[in-house]
């Protein structure tokens, strides 16, 4: 039962994060491109192309958290799981509970910058998108990962 529920949201999130990089990646790399053939070839350049590129690097970063968690590819210091490799499976669950704080986190005090935002009102200087949707990318991020990190520790304990 519950292994079905984790693959219906791996499917969901895998969804998800494919779509959403590939999108916001595309859309950056086109603005950027317009945006060189302007300045270099008609001497005119698009402000707003640069503020563009600036969220989707911090909208791809943290969207790209929960790719990162789902194929195992957080940073971690292995150095003494080589020198004892029957600390392997203990390091990888402390592993697991750093993320799961860190993603707790990040869902607590990412709502409240996101609520912040939207009581003030605030938008970004060229483009005049409302911050409240980019702050609302924190949240995300950690709801995502946190999901994540369970299906993680589910698998780890199914392979025992």
């Amino acid at each position: 039962m519950i292994e079905k529920i984790f693959e219906k949201l791996d499917k969901i999130l895998t969804f998800f994060e494919d779509w959403t990089l590939f999108v916001s990646v595309i859309t950056s790399l086109v603005a950027l491109f317009l945006n060189v053939v302007l300045r270099y070839g008609f001497k005119y350049s698009l402000a707003w192309s640069e503020e563009l590129v600036r969220i989707v690097i911090i909208y791809t970063t943290l969207i790209g958290c929960s790719a990162a968690v789902k194929n195992r590819s957080m940073i971690k210091i292995d150095a003494l799981v080589q020198i004892f490799p029957s600390l392997k499976m203990p390091l990888n669950y402390f592993s697991h509970l750093a993320t799961l704080i860190f993603s707790g986190m990040m869902l607590y005090y990412g709502w409240q910058m996101a609520a912040l935002q939207a009581q003030t009102s605030q938008k970004t200087i060229i483009m005049q998108i409302p911050l409240v949707y980019l702050y609302a990318a924190l949240p995300l991020m950690g709801a995502m990962m946190f999901i994540r990190t369970f299906q993680l520790i589910y698998h780890d304990i199914m392979e025992l």
